[in-house]
Parts: structure tokens; C-alpha cells; sequence
């Protein structure tokens, strides 16, 4: 049942594509003009570029995080470094605004400095400013999970050897690096492939615009049907190829968010590299942190307890929390089964191959990175609409769609607790007799109950962030906080879009605080 939603999900959009497709076979082709092709290319460009630098930005900058272990405020540095994964792209949006937007701080110290400059945030550099500002800390910790990795014993008998700096670089940590790059570069370009929210407010115009924002466009504004076809189709080919492109490239380690373990460093660094590895670190920092804090304190200096007064507020934010809820409860049961199913055949077949049904279960897990969310929405909203009114259906879209957005996360998180309490417990309760709503009752819910409250809590947040869903079906009756950002942004009410980007924030923060330190524990359990 679990495997049939996700397919009736993403193959009822694919089949109202292809229907759609056929129908206005003519228009479609048509729609093929040169803009469309330029768009395309944009959205490859830009995710590149965004790659390129975030890469070629977090190999200094996790060697010097690991070459210094006992440096000054690492472990905040670390911590700072996780916030961008729970920040919604719309509230760091506002944050990389007040800082380098025409008005931020950076406009007012080069102006304070005498330079006759105004910065210019949108267009290209603003989406490569967000997307480093995302994906240079992600890049970072999991470089730096693998350079935690290495042996003990190769840095003493690089000590002994009275290796340099940079021999043990290129003999010790490159290779290590080199290891998990393809992975991680292949994962940040298909996070900016995908992005939506951070094209749609800092791209600027035309000249500005990814597949996915021209899918939205062209649906909310134009209801250019041809057109949003063929963009989704377009988009959707460029997303498969990618994917197979990474799935030969490898992916990266699957203790990539452990960094609780640092590894002892038998090396001197010299002065002159001490100072270098320090002007980086507190460069990164800078660059992380001033986004953040320029979030809170245009949030705090926002009118809150206007804003906290207005009904409407208050009904996003509750509609919000609702479907949030709903999102990351269903996406925690199609999760549980599809691992519970995985698990079940895994052990059945004992030694045997896996079987098609296993290896489309773990497809099932990860089919939103296949299918991305704005290509299932567009095709629910272009089928949906010779039957219902297709703004009718966003509570149950928002719902669905985010719930499977969150699955392959959720499927990570259960997975390995779910499959380690069946290895232990199978053998005993089949002696015992004890199965069904017993077995799980009694021997399954201790072991998945802590496990199922990080999923949950990671789930909400990753659904409480999300525009691109109800960017397409929202309407003045079904209104989340980030839909209601984005309007209030779109007006240039800039004041309330703060105080309501600090709100969202705090939640989706919260909620990650709580997912962290469910899985922390869990690793101590384990």
C-alpha cells in the first residue's frame, strides 16, 4: 500500500503529463522556442556554478577545521554550520537580503566607506550567494565526516616521517576527500537543480529563471498549459539524467552527519598556516553566521506584537502546523512500510538476490528525488482540473506531495533501527509465538519509538519550510506562513515579511533541535 501511493502519486502527474502531451501535440512542440532552451540552460549553469563553488570553498575549509581540532569555538562553528539544513530557504532568503541586499549592511559599509556602490542581490549572484550559503556548510560537515575517519596511525607515522603541510595533504587527506567529492559534488548539483523558492525571489526576472519557476509561472500567472507540459516534461529528463549520472559517480558516506568524534592530529601546523587556517574559519563564519543574524534581528525589530495580532497570521500559522502534522505523520507510515516490507523480504530470501519488489521498495524511498515535487504538483494541478477546481484540492496536495518529500529521510532515520531490533528479535519471536499487534505492541514500538519522534520532527520541519506545493495550489482560503511570506514579500511589506520569516524559522528550528537530539540518543543506544 505504501509502494501504490507513491506510485499512484508520481505516475498519475507523469500520466497527466503524457496525456496533456498528446492531447495538444502541436502547442507542445511549439512550446520547444528558444526560451525555453535558455532556460534550461540557466538552470544547468547556475547549479554548477553553485556546485563549483561550494566544493572548491569546503575542501580548505574542512582541512582547516580538521587540523585544528582544539580551535577555539569548533564545536559552535559545527553547530552553526547545521542551522542552513534547518532553515526554510524562504526565511534564509531574507537574511542574505539584509546583509548584501540594496539596503543590508554591506550596502551601508561601503557606503560609509565612501564607495558610491549598491549591490546588487538579484539575478545570478544572489541565487550563487543563497545556494553557497546552503551548501557550503553541508559540503564542509561531510568532507569533514571523512576526514574523521581517517586512522590514528597515519598521523603519527606522517609525524615520524616528518611529513609537511602540504605532503600530507596530498598523501593523507586528498584521497580521502577524493573518496566521497563525486557524491557530494552530484548531490549539491541536484539540490540546485531543483531549487525553487531561492530562484523564485532572488532570480529577478527572465533572464533569472529555472525550469521549475517557469513551471510555476506558467501555471499561476499565464495558465500556459503547453507550455508548463513541456517545461516539466524538460524538467523531468534533466533530473533523470542526472540521477543517473551520479548513481555511477557514488554517493557520499553514510556517516556523513556523525562528527562526534574528532581524530587525534600528531602535527605541528606552522604559524603562518595556523593564521591562514584561522582567517578562513572565521571567514566561513562570517559568511554563515551574518545571514542568520541578519534574520533575527530584522525579525526582532519587525512590529511582533502587530503582527502576532492579526487573525490571519495566526490561521497560517495553524494551517501550517495542521498540515505539517498531517504531512509527517503519512510520511512516517508509508516510511514504517516500505521498511517493514524491505525488511520482511530481506529475511525471507535469506542468500538469494533481491527480488524486483525489494528493489522497488527502495526506489519507492527515494522517487521525490526522481520525480521532483514541483513536476508532481504541476501534473496533479493539470489533471486535476477537468474534474475539480484544482485550488479545491491544496490541503490534500500539500499533504501528499510533502509527506513524500520527506519519505526518503524518514526511511533513513527508521531503517537502521527498524532492520538491527529484527535481526535480534526475529529468531526469538518466532519461538515465543508472538506476532502481529503483540510483537509490535511489545518488542518493535520500544525500539522504533525514538526513531519514529526524530523522523516526525524532522518531517514537520522539511514540511512547515516548503513553498513550491502550495505555491501552486494556494489560494486567499488555504494560506501557510511561507505562502503568506512570500505575499507579504511580493507587496513590499519587507518589516512583516521579517517578523514572519523569524516565526517560521523559530518553529522549523525547534523542530530540528528535537529531531538532533532524538537521533543523538539514538546513536547512544546504539
Amino acid at each position: 500500500m505504501a509502494l501504490a501511493f507513491l506510485v499512484v502519486l508520481a505516475g498519475g502527474a507523469l500520466l497527466s503529463l503524457a496525456t496533456e502531451a498528446l492531447r495538444g501535440s502541436t502547442e507542445g512542440f511549439a512550446a520547444f522556442d528558444s526560451y525555453l532552451w535558455q532556460i534550461a540552460r540557466f538552470t544547468l549553469l547556475q547549479a554548477l556554478l553553485s556546485m563549483v563553488l561550494s566544493v572548491t570553498l569546503a575542501i580548505p575549509l574542512a582541512h582547516a577545521l580538521h587540523a585544528h581540532p582544539a580551535f577555539p569555538g569548533r564545536a559552535m562553528i559545527l553547530r552553526l554550520f547545521a542551522l542552513p539544513l534547518a532553515l526554510p530557504a524562504l526565511v534564509a532568503v531574507l537574511g542574505i537580503t539584509t546583509i548584501y541586499g540594496r539596503n543590508g549592511l554591506l550596502a551601508a559599509v561601503l557606503k560609509a566607506a565612501g564607495f558610491d556602490v549598491t549591490p546588487n542581490i538579484y539575478g545570478l549572484t544572489g541565487i550563487l550567494i543563497a545556494h553557497v550559503f546552503f551548501n557550503l556548510p553541508l559540503a564542509t560537515r561531510l568532507m569533514l565526516s571523512s576526514l574523521d575517519s581517517i586512522p590514528e596511525d597515519y598521523w603519527k607515522l606522517s609525524s615520524q616521517l616528518g611529513m609537511g603541510g602540504w605532503a600530507r595533504f596530498r598523501l593523507i587527506e586528498w584521497p580521502v576527500i577524493l573518496r566521497n567529492l563525486s557524491g557530494i559534488a552530484g548531490l549539491i548539483f541536484m539540490l540546485c537543480i531543483t531549487s525553487f523558492t531561492i530562484v523564485l525571489t532572488l532570480g529577478g526576472g527572465p533572464r533569472a529563471t529555472t525550469l521549475e519557476v517557469a513551471i510555476y509561472q506558467s501555471l499561476h500567472f499565464d495558465f500556459d498549459i503547453a507550455r508548463a507540459v513541456s517545461l516539466t516534461l524538460l524538467q523531468l529528463c534533466l533530473t533523470i539524467a542526472v540521477l543517473l549520472l551520479l548513481s555511477r559517480t557514488g554517493r557520499p558516506a553514510e556517516e556523513a552527519f556523525s562528527l562526534n568524534t574528532v581524530t587525534q592530529r600528531f602535527d605541528r601546523p606552522s604559524s603562518g598556516a595556523k593564521f591562514a587556517h584561522g582567517m578562513l574559519i572565521l571567514a566561513a563564519l562570517i559568511f554563515v553566521g551574518l545571514p542568520i543574524a541578519g534574520t533575527v534581528v530584522s525579525g526582532l525589530a519587525a512590529d511582533l506584537s502587530r503582527i502576532l495580532t492579526e487573525p490571519l497570521v495566526w490561521r497560517a500559522i495553524l494551517t501550517s502546523l495542521i498540515l505539517g502534522a498531517g504531512a509527517a505523520a503519512f510520511s512516517l507510515v508509508v516510511s514504517l512500510g516500505l521498511v517493514m516490507a524491505r525488511e520482511y523480504l530481506a529475511t525471507a530470501r535469506r542468500y538469494a538476490p533481491r527480488s524486483a519488489f525489494e528493489r522497488a521498495l527502495d526506489l519507492g524511498a527515494s522517487l521525490i528525488m526522481v520525480v521532483p515535487p514541483i513536476v508532481i504538483g504541476a501534473g496533479w494541478f493539470i489533471l486535476s482540473r477537468h474534474f475539480v477546481d484544482p485550488f479545491s484540492l491544496a490541503p490534500i496536495m500539500v499533504v501528499s506531495v510533502n509527506a513524500a518529500m520527506a519519505i526518503p529521510f524518514a526511511f533513513r532515520i527508521l531503517r537502521p533501527s527498524w532492520d538491527t531490533a529484527a535481526s535480534r528479535h526475529n529468531r526469538l519471536c518466532s519461538q515465543l509465538g508472538i506476532a502481529g499487534w503483540n510483537r509490535f505492541r511489545l518488542i518493535d514500538w520500544p525500539v522504533i519509538k525514538r526513531p519514529l519522534g526524530a523522523a516526525f520532527a524532522f518531517a514537520m520541519a522539511l514540511s512547515l519550510g516548503d513553498l513550491g506545493t502550495i505555491a501552486l495550489f494556494g489560494n486567499n482560503s488555504i494560506q501557510t506562513l511561507p505562502y503568506l511570506l512570500l505575499q507579504r514579500m511580493a507587496s513590499y511589506r519587507t518589516e512583516d515579511a521579517a517578523g514572519l520569516a523569524l516565526i517560521l524559522g523559530l518553529l522549523c528550528l525547534g523542530l530540528m533541535i528535537v529531531a538532533d537530539r532524538g537521533a543523538s540518543s539514538l546513536e547512544k543506544i546504539r
